[in-house]
């Protein structure tokens, strides 16, 4: 068991305040990351709560999973590994601006 959850289907107004206070109740928790779109410079949706041990983590899957903050059902799962990025090969093959007809 990984010590980092994913917490999904987060409220824009969700804080980082807010989920300390919640995640808090099954243990020590390291660290708390919102990210943010850098385009609106808004809340992404969710977050990573890093708590300071696998024991803590699963004590807050179970204790956290479901419970409700600022209106919204929120999901916590085990955090997977962010996926190795390719550099854009995987969006096909590239053309120019000019039309062929």
């Amino acid at each position: 068991m990984n010590n980092k959850l994913y917490v999904g289907n987060l409220s824009y107004d969700t804080n980082e305040a807010a989920l300390r206070e919640l995640f808090s109740k099954a243990g020590t928790i390291r660290s708390v990351t919102i990210p943010m779109d850098r385009m609106t410079n808004q809340p992404r949706g969710f977050a990573f709560v890093e708590m300071e041990s696998p024991a803590d983590a699963l004590k807050a899957i179970k204790l956290c999973n479901g419970q409700e903050i600022d209106g919204r059902e929120i999901k916590v799962n085990e955090a997977k590994p962010p996926e190795a990025r390719t550099g854009g090969g995987d969006r096909g093959p590239r053309r120019n601006n000019q039309s062929r007809w």
